[in-house]
């Protein structure tokens, strides 16, 4: 099963932490949250001119005062402001976990799921056996027609499907409904290319995957021989299926994963698959319409099935249900899982605490009733009000830019000024709470309650095809330190967790806020216009609302940044991918402006002076600075390189300011320094 399209289209920036390890003695559940001032003078490297690393300036000092932690593969001022926020909900949740007559029911559920992980020993006595009857119905498959209702069984209690992800979204072409999507899956890497290619660092990568099928094989008791026999089939599978799939890049064109056709089409593609028998034991029909993401990698599975025998499939079903699961079984299971996931592919020196991974799950599986609790405790009227002012006055901005942008014709600018005019900005949480009645936790059952909560979820995303669209719902839970712009829905959308500080501060002055917060509003209103979203009308549908003539010189304007990003070294040898981080490197350039201009605007009858000897346009970009800082593994930067669509840190800040003048007037910069472009090299876009 899968989420909706916006995991596809939208922004998504700081992963979840899936590691265990018992809490270290110097881990305490924070009773409030730490305070730190949205431009940190701290952070500051002073040694450092601004015109020659703004980002180093800015985040030098920071990166000295905060290592690397042992679990982490990235470290950042996002990550720390998420670090935080999760150890003020391991405080709520341990006081919901105490039994009481009078907990409530969104006590009981969320304090009842977060104690049921921190049990290790308990869960170390279980074995396998909380898994063991999904084992068995897989050695039981009798024959191939049997597959897709085994698979229809084993993906609803999954966060993702074991062969393909399918669940519900919005219809590319009619965003008034909901439509079943078959999307492409079946690979336990991060993407496609490890795969693929045959470079000396893939090649180790897929040795140490291959590693890792084998440890999993043999702690679920085959012998080192049979495991290693099994591991080469289940490679062999992914690989199959990882050569049927889209590139990334590809995948960020939404024009190229729409395919609506009726449920019988895509029979017609799968012979050897049941749409209705999978559907059955799914949950839903196998009726109407369905967007085939990728249709070759439907034809893919169809042959797969025709031509690999009963138990090779079993085989590939089986581990991929056991590295699924492996993090929610015994020490043995999730050391192997973060020696390879963690260790191998990101450089990550130890294993998470247990409680970050228990909040994580709860955040996860519970998103609104933990996030109620959040916003109760740490996220005030007011600082919801002041997003909200902000937010309009940057959305004006776009819309001063937009009727004075010299290069777009009247016809594309009124389709322009159509779409601006229906976006909304959803900000802090729902108007409207999740409802958990029907989802039931039990004490003590980790796996159980991890396979109810994904079947909770899914059957309420599956429940939805056919039906119209809640424009009100929200993909991230209140405590997300992250934001996100869905096209389909044409909202941007701020969870209470990014709008604290030091990202918002409602203590100091406005530059450094505008700075940071502004320029992140910015940048999820500039999605609505990069060069994925800009594929999306003001209703949200995949149209084409630009003129010819405007289209090629958007494009020309786009390939600017695609070409300056692409001159970036990651680590190594390896360069940004600048197709993959257009959309991004776009939005955070076009944020940036929108957010200086609004800054500008709203306080245009202020009289405006230095503090900490930096005058107000010095503070405006330092603000915006400081939310990236960070520091990261070598390993992490190669994966990041290969799957990410955001640029490193350092280059989402340089990258920016060496296209804004006022950065340059600013620090008094002077042409020729590296943070200044000359004037015929600048990328101007929005």
């Amino acid at each position: 099963m899968t989420r909706r399209l916006v995991s596809l289209l939208a922004l998504a920036a700081f992963a979840v932490l899936t590691i265990t390890s018992p809490a270290r003695a110097e881990d305490r559940p924070l009773q409030k949250l730490p305070y730190t001032p949205s431009l940190d003078v701290t952070a500051l490297d002073k040694s450092v001119d601004p015109c020659v690393d703004f980002y180093q300036y800015s985040c030098g000092g920071w990166e000295k005062n905060n290592p690397l932690p042992g679990d982490q593969s990235n470290w950042s001022v996002y990550g720390k402001v998420y670090n935080d926020n999760q150890s003020f909900l391991w405080g709520l949740l341990e006081e919901a976990a105490k039994p009481s007559p009078a907990r409530g029911a969104a006590a009981q559920k969320t304090g009842d799921h977060f104690a049921a992980g921190m049990v290790q020993d308990a869960i170390d006595a279980k074995g396998l056996a909380p898994i063991q009857a999904d084992l068995d119905a897989i050695q039981a498959l009798s024959n191939k027609a049997a597959l897709a209702a085994l698979l229809g069984q084993l993906d609803i209690s999954l966060g993702n499907g074991i062969l393909f992800a399918f669940g519900s979204n919005q219809d590319l072409g009619d965003s008034s409904r909901v439509i079943a999507f078959a999307g492409s899956g079946g690979q336990s890497l991060p993407d496609r290319d490890y795969y693929l290619k045959d470079d000396e660092k893939s090649k180790e990568i897929r040795s140490q995957f291959t590693a890792h099928i084998v440890k999993l094989l043999t702690l679920a008791g085959d012998t080192p021989e049979v495991a290693a026999a099994r591991a080469a089939t289940a490679l062999r599978f992914e690989t199959e299926l990882a050569r049927a799939s889209l590139a990334r890049v590809e995948r960020r064109d939404p024009e190229k994963i729409f395919h609506v056709m009726p449920f019988a089409k895509l029979q017609e593609m799968t012979p050897e698959f049941s749409w209705s028998a999978y559907g059955s034991r799914a949950g839903f029909k196998a009726e109407g319409d369905v967007n085939v993401t990728e249709p070759q990698f439907y034809a893919k599975i169809s042959a797969l099935i025709a031509n690999e025998s009963l138990d090779d499939w079993k085989t590939f079903l089986r581990w991929r249900f056991l590295n699924q699961q492996a993090r929610y079984l015994t020490r043995e299971f999730t050391a192997a899982d973060f020696a390879f996931y963690r260790k191998a592919l990101r450089g990550v020196a130890s294993p998470t605490p247990r409680w970050k991974l228990c909040v994580a799950w709860v955040d996860r599986d519970l998103p609104e009733a933990l996030g109620q609790v959040f916003v109760e405790k740490a996220f005030p009227p007011e600082a919801k009000q002041r997003t909200k002012e902000m937010a309009e006055g940057i959305v004006a901005a776009m819309k001063k830019r937009l009727e004075t942008l010299p290069w777009m014709g009247p016809e594309t600018k009124k389709m322009a000024l159509a779409k601006l005019s229906t976006l909304r900005n959803k900000i802090g949480y729902p108007d409207r709470w999740r409802d958990y009645s029907g989802l039931e936790v039990k004490a003590g059952d980790l796996v159980g309650n991890v396979a109810r909560a994904q079947s909770f979820e899914n059957r309420r995303q599956l429940s939805k095809i056919g039906k119209p669209v809640d424009r009100d719902e929200w993909q991230m839970s209140p405590p997300t330190v992250n934001a996100y712009y869905d096209p389909a829905m044409n909202d941007m959308n701020f969870p209470a967790g990014v709008l604290l500080p030091p990202l918002f501060d409602p203590k100091v002055d406005d530059a450094p806020n505008y700075g940071n917060t502004g320029s992140t509003i910015g940048h999820e209103l500039t999605h609505g216009f990069d060069d994925s979203g800009s594929k999306f009308d003001a209703l949200g549908n995949l149209r084409d609302w630009w003129t010819e003539a405007d289209g090629k010189e958007f494009a020309k304007r786009t390939r600017c940044v695609v070409d300056q990003y692409s001159g970036y070294t990651i680590v190594d040898d390896i360069k940004i991918n600048g197709e993959l981080t257009l959309g991004e490197d776009v939005a955070d350039l076009g944020g940036t402006i929108l957010a200086y201009e609004a800054w500008r605007a709203a306080t245009a009858n202020q009289k405006l002076a230095p503090i900490d000897g930096l005058n107000p346009d010095q503070r405006f970009f330092i603000g915006f600075a400081q939310w990236a800082c960070n520091v990261e593994t070598d390993e992490n930067k190669r994966v990041r390189a290969k799957v990410d669509p955001h640029s490193p840190g350092k280059n989402r800040i340089n990258g920016v300011v060496v296209n804004i003048p006022e950065f340059a007037a600013a620090f008094a910069c002077k042409p020729g320094q590296p943070m200044v472009r000359p004037e015929e090299a600048i990328c101007r876009i929005w």
